[in-house]
């Protein structure tokens, strides 16, 4: 079963890996055992991207009714994961938290709703799995701008490789939400 810390915050989720000569084996999601660390939500949409070393994708969130729990893990290389709270009246409210995330170790992160996420690629490249809550919805597609001055994320890195929406996203202060807490 997985280890979690918190419930209704982003948890990092290590499970077991069996690993002999042949190679390794985790369970990357199990329902039963996600209910009893109080993650009951049911994954509708699988996302993977290919990202080389540089890449910054984020920070991003779907906003309510669309909004996506995400369950998260590196299958390649190695990430810097972070999410930043955005719930409105939460005493974490614009914090942020960053995992590193690599192929190896069963390492998965949980982002629940109310939280934007995005991953710096470490490695020479990544390949990384989203599990989804909701399937992805344009119109409720929304963004923060990754080096937001009040936030503060310590991305590790100066100048990223940005698609040209992540480079147009606002602060967090000028961001459309309606998260509360």
């Amino acid at each position: 079963m997985p280890f979690t810390i918190q419930a209704n915050e982003p948890m990092l989720i290590i499970s077991k890996v069996f690993e002999d000569d042949r190679g390794y084996f985790f369970e990357t999601y199990k329902k039963t055992d996600f209910e009893k660390i109080g993650i009951k939500e049911d994954f509708v949409q699988d996302n993977l991207s290919y990202s080389v070393q540089g890449v910054l994708r984020g920070l991003h969130y779907q906003m309510d009714p669309a909004a996506q729990g995400k369950l998260v893990m590196c299958l390649k290389g190695k990430v810097l994961d972070v999410t930043v709270d955005i719930r409105k009246g939460s005493p974490s409210y614009g914090k942020w938290r960053a995992d590193v995330l690599t192929e190896k170790g069963g390492h998965m992160l949980y982002v629940p709703p109310g939280f934007a996420h995005g991953f710096l690629t470490l490695s020479k490249s990544a390949i990384f799995l989203y599990k989804c809550t909701k399937e992805y919805n344009p119109d409720a597609d929304r963004g923060i701008i990754w080096n937001d001055p009040e936030i503060g994320v310590d991305w590790q890195i100066k100048k990223p490789i940005l698609s040209l929406k992540d480079q147009k996203h606002p602060t967090l202060k000028d961001a459309d939400n309606n998260f509360i807490y």
